[in-house]
């Protein structure tokens, strides 16, 4: 006789549930986004040696921690992510809002100094354009650190942060997309502990069917044994 069985879809799939309670952590060192704020912070930092004062100008430490801050909190929003899809794109804002400080010193320094800014007309504009489009790797860019002008660097450190905060526009959209689609870490516990307890449930019901059936074939056993002792009889 056939034993009843739990549905295994049933289960595997709430147990799938409970697997997915914790976002996967994301490897942000391939993000595109992510690998231009890394050439933006670098480029600062050796563009703030070169051409600003060494002593008593704090625009040097505001601009280099404006870099570093639209890189670090790209880490920091996505190592969150994991728990609080709301912290990581409340930190992704945070890197935006540093990366448009950091433009503006960038545009206050070729105002003040009198230098052009590439803008679309520009002899130099396509080709600045598509030089940071497509190029994210810090070595694409450190061999020029000391080669560039700083009318160069400027308008290379802007040009990378358009692109960097259209990026992480999209970005925001996709976190968006996803949290509504999946829901976030208080959803997501949910659904586990209803997966959870549809295991049990049915876990249960398969056993409480192979007991009835397991006392119905002791039934039927025990009333064959009598018809075979009234025939021997």
């Amino acid at each position: 006789m056939e034993t009843p069985r739990p549905n295994k879809n049933s289960a595997l799939e709430s147990a799938a549930m409970i697997d997915t309670v914790l976002r996967c952590e994301k490897n942000w060192e391939t993000l595109h986004f992510y690998q231009k704020t890394v050439v933006l912070y670098q480029l600062t930092y050796v563009f703030c040696q070169r051409f600003l004062p060494k002593y008593g100008d704090r625009t040097v430490d505001q601009m280099v921690q404006a870099a570093r801050s639209g890189k670090q909190n790209i880490v920091e929003g996505m190592a969150d992510g994991v728990t609080s899809m709301e912290l990581e794109i409340k930190l992704i804002n945070v890197a935006r809002a540093s990366l448009k400080e950091l433009r503006e010193d960038y545009e206050d320094y070729l105002l003040s100094h009198q230098l052009p800014r590439w803008i679309k007309g520009h002899p130099r504009y396509n080709q600045l354009l598509d030089f940071c489009r497509h190029r994210n790797q810090l070595a694409d860019y450190q061999p020029y650190f000391h080669r560039w002008t700083d009318e160069e660097m400027s308008n290379v450190a802007l040009s990378l942060c358009h692109f960097t905060d259209k990026m992480m526009i999209s970005y925001e959209k996709y976190l968006e997309k996803d949290f509504i689609e999946n829901g976030g870490i208080r959803e997501r516990m949910t659904a586990a502990r209803l997966g959870y307890r549809n295991i049990q449930r049915a876990t249960i019901e398969a056993k409480d069917r192979e007991i009835a059936a397991l006392k119905a074939e002791i039934e039927r056993l025990k009333k064959e044994i009598e018809r075979l002792k009234d025939g021997m009889g």
